[in-house]
């Protein structure tokens, strides 16, 4: 499996307004977008130019990032990670595509998705809701 580039690193956030505020002030991320819907929020920052984006999410349960890879093949990606003993969860979406968290030795945390929707950042881009 060949993981194409490390686009997002999701976030834990306990206050999602006042990390976006620290980053976008005193880091001068650019920011990307800062939703509130479905009893959450979530903001795309950029800290730096290029991959990979933060996305702080009050939603997101642990302690620990999770690391969301592009790949060319969603389904083929996870058969390999399953044949080489890992464990993906359901299949869920974001804007991008379709994704599936995996479960990795030490308890860290990976996501995988296939870009299908090459558009949906503009879509979002520039929407503050907080």
């Amino acid at each position: 499996m060949k993981l194409e580039s490390l686009d997002f690193l999701y976030m834990p956030s306990s206050d999602p307004a006042a990390e976006l505020e620290y980053f976008e002030r005193v880091l001068g991320a650019q920011v990307a977008f800062a939703i509130e819907a479905f009893g959450t929020r979530v903001a795309m920052v950029r800290p730096a130019d290029g991959p990979p984006a933060l996305l702080l999410a009050g939603h997101l349960e642990g302690e620990r990032p999770v690391l969301v890879y592009r790949v060319a093949s969603l389904a083929g990606a996870v058969a390999e990670l399953e044949q080489a003993g890992g464990e993906a969860g359901p299949e869920f979406g974001i804007p991008h595509g379709p994704v599936r968290e995996v479960e990795l030795p030490g308890g860290h945390r990976l996501a995988i998705y296939e870009l299908r929707r090459p558009g949906a950042a503009e879509h979002l881009e520039g929407r503050r809701d907080f």
